[in-house]
C-alpha cells in the first residue's frame, strides 16, 4: 500500500481511492511577517501536529494502523462528496499556513519537515482533479479486502476488550455506508466512461463471493467471538456473540452480496476490455501524476520505460553469467523453465516454506550489526496469507507493527501454489519484506518519537519500496547469496522490479495489452506462471505503484556510491545507513539534498 511500506501503502491506496474533487484554483499564502528561526520552528511544529490530529479524525483507519485508537469506532466514507471536499479543504488550508513560513529560516529536521509537508499537501491538491473515487474496487487494495482482514480478529483492529468489540460493531455500520456509496460511485463512473478493466473485476467477484455465507458462524467475521480474550468478561460474551451474529447476517453479508450482485449484473457488462489508464478520460495526465507521486521524481513514463529496458539488459547479463557458472546448457528462457520445473527448488508443504523463513530470521539477525548501528525495538511474526485473498496476492508482503510494539509486525508469506514459491528467491524476499527491509526500516521510523507524527507514520513509495529493494542488494554483505542459485534468485527478484518499469509504463502509457505484458515478464523474469499473471494484473489495477521500487533503489545506491567516493577512507556504511534511516521516509529529491548536506558537514565535496 505505500508512498508507504506495503501495508501502509494498502491503507494509503484505500484512502486515495477517494481523493477526486475539483481543485482548479491554486492555493496562495497571504503575505505574512517574516518569523525568526525560533518562531518559525515553533509555528511549523504547531501546524504539522494540528494537521495530523485533524487528518486522523478524518481518516480513523490510519489511526488504527498506527496504534492511535481514539476513533476506533469509525470508518470514514472515503468515497463521499463530503469527505472529498473536507480532504481538499484540509490540504489547501495547511498549505496556505505553511507558506507563511520561510524555509530558509529552518534547518535540520525542521527543514526536512517543511519540505516533506509541503510536497504532501501539493500532491493532495494536484491529485484532486482525478476521480479516483469512481474506481473504488480492485483485487489488490480496497476496503472490502481490508475490512475482511481486520474483521478476522488477527489484523489491525484490536479485539482485546469489550469496548474493542463494541467499536467494531459501530464500524460495521460505517462499512455498510461505504459499500452503498461504492455502488453509487461505480454507477456514476460508468456514466462518465470511468470504469475498471474487465479483468480486474473478474478477480474482484470471487473475493466478494467468499464473504457471502448462509451461516454467520462460518464467516471469518465471527472468529473474534470464538476466541474471546481475558479482557472481555464472561458476562459480556453471550451478548457480543449475538450482536456479531446479527451484524454478520443482517449487515456484513448483505453488503457484500449487494456489491457482488451489482458488479456481476450491471458493472461487468460496462467494464472495459482495455487495461491501460490512458484509455480513461484524462488518462494520460492521470498516469503522469501517479508516476510523479509514486516515484517522487520528475521522470516521464517514457524515461522510466527506457530505464527499465536498460536495467533488464544489465541484470540479464549477470544472470547469464550465473547460468554458465552452474553449467546449464541453453538460453536464459530455457533456464527459467528448468528452474520452474525442477522439484528440488520447491517445498512440498506449506509449513516447510514458513519454517524456511523462520530459519532465515535467526541467521540474518546475527549479521545485521555488521551493517547497521541502529535497529528497531519492534518484533515481527511470520504468517501464511489468508486463504480468501491468497490467489490474488503477491508472493510476500509486510504489515507494520504498532509503535508501542503491542501488535507486532507481520511478514505474510503466500503459500498458495507452492510451485510458484522457489527456495532460491527466499533470501532476497526475506531481506526485502522483513530485515533489513520493510519491518526494519518501518519500525525504526515509527520509533523516532522526536519526529512529527506525519513523518513517523507517513511515507513515500519510492523511499519505502526503494529501501526494500536496496535491502536485497545487501545479501552478500550479510553472509547470504553464497549459493549461485540463491544469487540467481536475488537477480531474479531484482529483474522482476526492473521488468515492472517496462510493463507498467507499457500498459499505461504505450498501449500494451495484458498478454503482451505477461509475455514480457515470462521472457525476462524467473517467476512462476501464477505470479506473472497476478503481478501484471496488479499493475493494471494500481497504475504507477510498481515503478517506485527500482527508481528508489537506484537513488539510494547512487547516494551510497556518492558518499563512498566523497568520504574515501572515512566512509562507514553503518553511518550512511543511519543517515538514510533516521529521518523517516523522504521524497527522493529531499533525501538527495539531505545526504549532500551531511557530506558537506563532513567536509566532503559533492
Amino acid at each position: 500500500m505505500t508512498g508507504l511500506k506495503r501495508a501502509q501503502a494498502f491503507l494509503l491506496v484505500l484512502l486515495v481511492a477517494g481523493c477526486g474533487r475539483d481543485s482548479s484554483d491554486e492555493t496562495q499564502a497571504a503575505a505574512a511577517p517574516k518569523l525568526t528561526p525560533e518562531a518559525a520552528a515553533t509555528e511549523l511544529d504547531r501546524i504539522v501536529e494540528e494537521y495530523w490530529d485533524r487528518y486522523i479524525e478524518l481518516n480513523p483507519l490510519v489511526g488504527t494502523f498506527n496504534g492511535d485508537y481514539r476513533f476506533n469506532d469509525r470508518i470514514e466514507n472515503t468515497l463521499s462528496p463530503r469527505y472529498l471536499a473536507d480532504t481538499l479543504a484540509l490540504d489547501k488550508e495547511f498549505l496556505a499556513r505553511l507558506e507563511a513560513i520561510d524555509p530558509d529560516a529552518l534547518s535540520g529536521q525542521d527543514r526536512l519537515t517543511h519540505e516533506t509537508f509541503r510536497l504532501d499537501r501539493q500532491l493532495g491538491i494536484e491529485g484532486a482533479r482525478f476521480q479516483n473515487e469512481l474506481l473504488p474496487l480492485n483485487q489488490m487494495f480496497s476496503l472490502p479486502l481490508l475490512f475482511a482482514t481486520m474483521g478476522s480478529g488477527s489484523s489491525l483492529h484490536p479485539f482485546q476488550s469489550t469496548r474493542d468489540y463494541e467499536d467494531w460493531l459501530k464500524r460495521v455500520d460505517d462499512f455498510e455506508k461505504w459499500m452503498n456509496q461504492a455502488i453509487e460511485n461505480m454507477r456514476a463512473g460508468a456514466g462518465k466512461g470511468i470504469v475498471q478493466p474487465r479483468i480486474v473485476m473478474e478477480r474482484v467477484l470471487p473475493q466478494l463471493a467468499s464473504m457471502i455465507v448462509d451461516d454467520p458462524k462460518k464467516s471469518l467475521f465471527y472468529r473474534p467471538v470464538t476466541n474471546f480474550p481475558e479482557g472481555v468478561p464472561a458476562a459480556d460474551r453471550e451478548r457480543l456473540a449475538q450482536a456479531f451474529t446479527t451484524a454478520i447476517r443482517d449487515k456484513i453479508v448483505p453488503s457484500y452480496r449487494r456489491v457482488h450482485d451489482y458488479v456481476r449484473d450491471e458493472y461487468m457488462p460496462q467494464a472495459r476490455a482495455s487495461v491501460g489508464l490512458t484509455a480513461l478520460p484524462q488518462g494520460g495526465d492521470w498516469y503522469a501524476f501517479l508516476v510523479k507521486a509514486q516515484t517522487t521524481t520528475e521522470m516521464t513514463p517514457e524515461e522510466i520505460h527506457q530505464l527499465g529496458l536498460k536495467e533488464v539488459a544489465r541484470i540479464r547479463g549477470e544472470m547469464e553469467g550465473i547460468m554458465k557458472q552452474v553449467g546449464f546448457k541453453g538460453d536464459l528462457p530455457a533456464f527459467f523453465a528448468y528452474l520452474r520445473k525442477e522439484p528440488r527448488f520447491y517445498f512440498a508443504q506449506e509449513e516447510q516454506l514458513l519454517n524456511g523463513y523462520r530459519d532465515l530470521k535467526a541467521r540474518v539477525a546475527a549479521e545485521l550489526p555488521k551493517l547497521f548501528a541502529v535497529a528497531p525495538k519492534a518484533d515481527f511474526e511470520i504468517r501464511a496469507v489468508e486463504e480468501f485473498r491468497a490467489k490474488s496476492s503477491a508472493g510476500a508482503s509486510y504489515q507494520g507493527a504498532t509503535p508501542d510494539g503491542k501488535r507486532p509486525g507481520v511478514f505474510y508469506v503466500n503459500t498458495y501454489d507452492l510451485k510458484s514459491r522457489p527456495k532460491y528467491s527466499m533470501e532476497s524476499i526475506y531481506l526485502h519484506e522483513a530485515e533489513p527491509g520493510h519491518h526494519f526500516q518501518g519500525s525504526i521510523q515509527q520509533e523516532l518519537e522526536e519526529l512529527p507524527r506525519f513523518r513517523r507514520f507517513g511515507g513515500y513509495t519510492a523511499y519505502n519500496e526503494g529501501w526494500g529493494l536496496y535491502a536485497e542488494s545487501l545479501g552478500s554483505e550479510l553472509g547470504l547469496y553464497t549459493d549461485p542459485y540463491n544469487r540467481f534468485g536475488a537477480l531474479g527478484t531484482e529483474i522482476f522490479r526492473a521488468v515492472r518499469l517496462v510493463v507498467d509504463t507499457g500498459i499505461h502509457a504505450k498501449g500494451w495489452t495484458r498478454e503482451q505484458a505477461i509475455e514480457y515478464m515470462n521472457a525476462n523474469a524467473p517467476v512462476g506462471p501464477a505470479d506473472a499473471v497476478s503481478e501484471i494484473e496488479r499493475y493494471i489495477a494500481i497504475p504507477g505503484q510498481a515503478l517506485a521500487y527500482k527508481v528508489g533503489e537506484l537513488k539510494i545506491r547512487q547516494l551510497r556510491a556518492r558518499a563512498a567516493k566523497a568520504l574515501g577512507a572515512k566512509f562507514d556504511v553503518r553511518e550512511f545507513h543511519t543517515q538514510v534511516l533516521t529521518d523517516g521516509a523522504l521524497p527522493m529529491d529531499v533525501l538527495d539534498a539531505k545526504i549532500n548536506r551531511w557530506l558537506e558537514a563532513r567536509g566532503a565535496r559533492t
